[in-house]
């Protein structure tokens, strides 16, 4: 079923049926508009195309399903499309970029019927800042859905950012206009999210959400031609039983800043049916792996991350792999008493046991796989005061992972743990359905230093693009704030690793350097380290380009947080404008590069008016800045 290479007769179907029936939904500031070219008197292909402000984005020359009974692509007839209604909804998020979130778009939804008599239906949503739909198919228990014809075309010499597809999504986004990967030129399989800028100043990011029991993942195929690419399935087949709808497929859209501040992933995700929700609490934790690949079995070492907490006013510490053989003075059950006696609640990693679990892999192993036992380990750690889990090294996108995944997260929910996903699939929606999924992985973040030497040489321009691109769908546990060097060195100045524990958003935030390093920091850097919210209630980008530069501000009560840094290997200036924060009045403090990369240079409470709002920051080569505004 390999229709990448049927583009051009797909276009040219797409090209008739627009003049036999084409039907429009706008989003409600009308700059996005979705055509959907279908015919009501024939049996052909169905198309859609995608425009914000007159210029089309995408194409999308194939819709369609296919089962092992049932097939519906190039042989549709629009039956009827239910009348417009809007979607306008208003919901609340603990965690993520926005606390208060607006759902406002517009809805209808197509039924197509085969040759053969058999019905799908399109539901198609658009938004003020993207567009979303999904299929919904009558099918028969056990039928198999055995692929997805849905295809993204894009102009050519489009610039994307997109990575090679690895299940664990820990690869670069590099750049390119040709659809080939700069360093890997026979990948043809992309991970979401991929972002595109088909016309100047405007830019798709396509990713998938809504998830759910039976679900698999998917990712982007592009062989055949390089400027489309299609939903594949990471599993071969998903078992029907009865009505089946897939995930909702996503396309946020606009300029950058309608990128990085759409809320459309968790928008269209199932809302939480959790009510009791007073035990979540985002914040800052200490981490012992960065620095200390086996930390965790010392039980001396794990003190002194602990101690680091107290210190640092932080409320968790993550004690990570191989806690099951800690010694040197004490194991697992003294190191959460000693946690409670400084008032510091730990988080635990435990290994997932479907990925890595031979060969030197570490534990504990297979605690959490059967039902049973993980109900046991999970109250041991509830009566224990553990705040929450860490599970690592998951099988990818299948749909035995996912549900996996859901039965981790319900059953965590009812012993009041927060849980952290790693070595495992990006977020598709989850953080809203499931309140207490504080962060997920899913990215080449600092741990990557201790690994290779691949991030001393990226890191910067890698850096810079991850606002753009992976950040956008959900929280990012990249552990930002190594000041010291790991197993390899960083070239990222004092300043650009400061601004990543801003510039990332994850509801829990991991501090991966030395407690040392932490102690050595100017009183203002850890005052702000030992206060930086994790959560927040609004998000503005200020300025950026993918891998050039990002500066972007964050709201917490009163008080906005901005963050930037430089991505490139020149010096630079980046300017924060805070005139859309509505700042006149207060004042702002900068902390930025000094005179190298390991030293800062603080200036504090410069008063904003009218007249002196836009300030310009310079930045060493592969520099940055933080600034705080009350």
């Amino acid at each position: 079923m390999n229709i990448i290479g049927t583009t051009t007769a797909a276009l040219l179907i797409a090209t008739f049926t627009m003049t036999a029936a084409a039907q429009t939904t706008v989003s409600p500031n009308g700059r996005l508009k979705v055509t959907v070219n279908a015919t009501d008197n024939s049996y052909s292909n169905v198309s859609m195309d995608i425009e914000c402000n007159g210029q089309t984005l995408v194409n999308v020359p194939e819709v369609g399903m296919e089962t092992d009974r049932q097939r519906f692509c190039g042989n549709l007839r629009l039956k009827h499309s239910e009348r417009k209604k809007t979607i306008n909804e208003n919901y609340t998020m603990l965690t993520g970029k926005r606390s208060r979130c607006r759902n406002k778009g517009s809805e209808q939804t197509y039924t197509f019927e085969n040759n053969e008599g058999h019905i799908m239906h399109v539901k198609l949503r658009v938004y003020n800042d993207g567009v979303a739909f999904k299929y919904i198919l009558n099918t028969e228990n056990n039928e198999k859905i055995t692929g997805e014809y849905t295809t993204y075309c894009l102009p050519e010499n489009t610039k994307r950012w997109m990575q090679k597809y690895e299940e664990n999504y820990e690869n670069f986004f590099p750049l390119t206009s040709t659809g080939v990967h700069p360093d890997n030129p026979k990948t043809d399989r992309w991970g979401y999210p991929a972002l595109a800028e088909p016309a100047n100043g405007l830019f798709t990011l396509f990713t998938e959400s809504g998830i759910r029991r039976g679900h698999c993942g998917s990712l982007l195929y592009n062989a055949g031609n390089r400027n489309c690419y299609r939903v594949t399935f990471a599993d071969k087949a998903m078992i029907s039983d009865g009505k089946w709808e897939s995930p909702w497929r996503v396309i946020i859209a606009g300029k950058l800043s309608d990128i990085v501040e759409s809320t459309l992933v968790t928008d269209v995700a199932d809302p939480t049916r959790m009510t009791d929700t007073g035990w979540i609490k985002p914040g800052t934790a200490a981490w012992i792996y960065w620095a200390h690949n086996h930390g965790s079995r010392d039980f001396k070492t794990v003190k002194e991350y602990i101690d680091l907490a107290e210190t640092m006013k932080w409320p968790y510490n993550l004690i990570d792999a191989e806690w099951d053989e800690m010694k040197n003075g004490g194991d697992i059950n003294d190191a959460l008493k000693y946690s409670a006696a400084k008032n510091v609640r730990s988080m635990i990693w435990y290994n997932s046991g479907t990925a890595w679990c031979g060969n030197g892999a570490p534990g504990p192993i297979y605690r959490l796989n059967k039902k049973e036992d993980r109900l046991k380990e999970y109250k041991w750690l509830h009566d224990n005061n553990v705040a929450g889990v860490k599970i690592d090294f998951f099988s990818g996108d299948h749909a035995s992972t996912m549900g996996y995944c859901i039965d981790l997260l319900e059953d965590a929910a009812d012993f009041n743990l927060m849980v952290n996903f790693h070595g495992a699939t990006i977020p598709r929606g989850w953080q809203r359905t499931y309140p207490h999924l504080m962060s997920v992985e899913g990215v080449y973040g600092a741990e990557w230093y201790n690994n290779l030497p691949v991030m001393t040489n990226r890191a910067a321009c890698h850096n810079a693009t991850l606002p753009f691109t992976r950040n956008v769908v959900g929280p990012m546990d990249y552990t930002p704030g190594t000041f010291s060097d790991s197993q390899h060195p960083h070239i990222t100045s004092h300043g650009h690793e400061l601004a990543l524990t801003i510039l990332y958003e994850s509801a829990l935030q991991h501090m991966p350097d030395r407690p040392e390093t932490y102690y050595n920091m100017p009183e203002q850097v850890k005052k702000l380290l030992g206060s930086l919210p994790t959560a927040w209630d609004d998000t503005r980008l200020l300025g950026g380009y993918p891998g050039v530069e990002a500066v972007i501000a964050r709201r917490k009560g009163k008080i906005w947080y901005i963050a930037g840094i430089n991505g490139t290997d020149k010096p630079r200036t980046l300017q924060i404008d805070t005139k859309a924060l509505h700042t006149t009045g207060k004042s702002i403090t900068v902390i930025k590069d000094g005179a190298d990369n390991r030293s800062f240079d603080i200036e504090e409470n410069i008063p904003l008016t009218k007249t002196n709002r836009n300030i310009k920051t310079d930045c060493l080569p592969r520099g940055g800045f933080v600034a705080v505004i009350k």
